[in-house]
């Protein structure tokens, strides 16, 4: 019966992302859990639909619950049991910093306000990264039963599909979507000043609530660009991978590339690449929110 399981749950994985010729097999197996993984975790949120009963709180603004819980600690036992020497590093328990080896960075329920409060747009984030630099992503959102999948230098997909950025060349045509971060009690004038002046340059901004999200609809061309400041290493790091393999560009306010922890991302296709930065690093320089660069090392 487990060969049966094993074979099923391998079947639907490699119709989610299917081999390529360019894919050697460590990098498909690694693949392959990171799928398997993330498809757990999303199965146990889905499970807690309508049975949530509240949830504690990290931060004024920042919940977490047991269905972030069981997601997680499903996540963690599926790659532990495949990877025993890897490290992790998960929202809810923690774990190593990113830049050893081989670090698995896992969020296993982004959007949790979202879930709490019954609106269907919630995610799961897997990825690994191996001396620092991003190999496997995987971003499930649990309602929409999608999948968009990653693996360094073979592309990116949506349920099978190849997928890449938006070709807008418009700012002023643009479709993008930000965030706002865990202090906008105490900052909300400042952050509703970048706000309003992006709001003046794009045709249009959506703020969703889930970060990893985000930045996989900005990989299939959904949205044109997306900003955040302060996101975790969990909100980006499968994102950030999705977008550099589907053709565009996920960069800090200096633009220097982007990396899971950096204290603000900004996310688009090549074409607005550099003018919707600059833009944005306008914006929140004038709003007089810092932000720094990312260290040289």
């Amino acid at each position: 019966m487990t060969d049966l399981i094993d074979s099923a749950e391998r079947a639907r994985s490699e119709s989610t992302h299917p081999r390529v010729s360019d894919m050697n097999a460590s990098l498909q197996k690694d693949l392959d859990l990171a799928i398997s993984a993330a498809r757990k975790g999303s199965e146990a949120v889905q499970s807690w639909i309508g049975h949530l009963q509240g949830a504690d709180f990290k931060g004024e603004v920042d919940p977490v619950t047991e269905a972030d819980r069981e997601s997680e600690a499903l996540i963690i036992a599926a790659i532990s049991a495949a990877c025993p020497d890897d490290s992790i590093l998960a929202e809810e328990s923690g774990g190593d910093p990113i830049g050893g080896e081989r670090t698995w960075i896992i969020d296993p329920l982004d959007g949790t306000v979202n879930f709490l409060h019954g609106v269907p747009h919630v995610g799961v984030s897997v990825a690994l990264y191996e001396h620092g630099l991003p190999r496997v992503g995987v971003v499930v959102d649990v309602f929409r039963d999608e999948i968009f999948t990653a693996a360094a230098g073979t592309g990116v997909r949506c349920n099978g599909q190849p997928i890449a950025v938006s070709d807008q060349t418009d700012l002023g045509a643009a479709l993008v979507a930000t965030g706002f971060p865990y202090d906008r009690r105490d900052l909300a004038a400042s952050y509703a000043g970048i706000l309003g002046e992006m709001l003046s340059q794009v045709q249009g901004i959506r703020r969703m609530g889930t970060a990893s999200l985000d930045l996989a609809w900005v990989a299939c061309g959904r949205y044109d660009g997306f900003w955040e400041l302060k996101l975790a290493p969990w909100d980006v790091a499968a994102g950030i991978l999705l977008i550099r393999e589907a053709g565009g560009q996920t960069t800090d306010l200096a633009g220097e590339p982007a990396r899971p922890g950096d204290p603000a991302v900004v996310a688009s296709n090549q074409a607005l690449g550099n003018t919707f930065r600059e833009r944005v690093a306008a914006a929140v320089t004038a709003a007089g929110v810092a932000a720094v660069p990312p260290p040289g090392t």
